[in-house]
């Protein structure tokens, strides 16, 4: 921890895995709290052995309203009010035309990818609204502001999310900022989902959270409403639609 840095208490969703676990793993180290969920309670085992208190790790279903609400509940009564809110969790459909994935394919993104950061929003930020403090941080993609073949309905629900934080930061009271993150191209299990081989070519995980952590960490009312991006360059910039 930094002298003179205060503590954040962060809220993060699919804490397991990928991005998500390398940013626990950067938050924790950095000195922060981190109070992270994963659909698996199996996956969390390990984590809470590895992670213990003050830290808290949730199985929830990000895409069950009640689920959520419950975790949240638990969460404000325990911490209070939230500084960072992270919404990681997402899922990636089977690469393939749009005519050819599965309804139940569909149904799944859009409930997790859309719905699950809604609840998530819907529970999480009314107590940073009343504070009038705290960052929203939402998980965009490359495929939310371009598209690419077979990946159809991952490309929706990520355009959806760069709609979802701008209007979401319309709402926001001064103080608070709500932004779309696209975190670049990283060798993660839901990249290899698309690419196979290809993605071992691109930073791990690990290595990504390292320079970005400390960028979410700093994000503030200034960047309200502005998507933001990583770059292959290794620094981070804001990008106007």
């Amino acid at each position: 921890m930094t002298p003179g840095k205060s503590t954040k208490l962060i809220v993060l969703t699919g804490v397991s895995r990928g991005l998500g676990l390398a940013m626990a793993a950067g938050f924790i180290e950095a000195g922060h709290t981190v109070y992270g969920c994963a659909r698996s309670e199996k996956s969390l085992t390990e984590l809470r052995s590895r992670w213990p208190e003050p830290h808290r790790l949730h199985a929830v279903d990000v895409a069950d309203d009640a689920a959520v609400s419950q975790w949240a509940q638990e969460v404000l009564a325990e911490a209070g009010s939230v500084d960072l809110l992270v919404n990681n969790a997402a899922l990636m459909n089977t690469p393939a035309p749009l005519w050819e994935v599965p309804a139940a394919e569909i149904q799944s993104l859009v409930d997790v990818n859309i719905v699950g950061v809604a609840n998530v929003i819907r529970h999480f930020v009314p107590s940073m609204v009343a504070r009038k403090s705290g960052v929203i941080v939402n998980f965009s993609s490359g495929w939310g502001r371009s598209t690419s073949p077979e990946v159809a309905p991952y490309c929706a629900t990520k355009w959806a999310i760069e709609g979802l934080s701008q209007a979401l930061a319309q709402e926001l009271p001064e103080g608070m900022a709500a932004v779309a993150f696209n975190p670049g191209i990283i060798d993660t299990d839901m990249l290899r989902t698309a690419w196979g081989e290809g993605a071992g070519s691109y930073p791990k995980a690990e290595a990504w959270a390292q320079r970005v952590v400390p960028f979410l960490l700093d994000i503030g009312p200034a960047e309200n409403g502005r998507p933001l991006k990583a770059r292959a360059d290794k620094s981070l910039s804001g990008r106007a639609l």
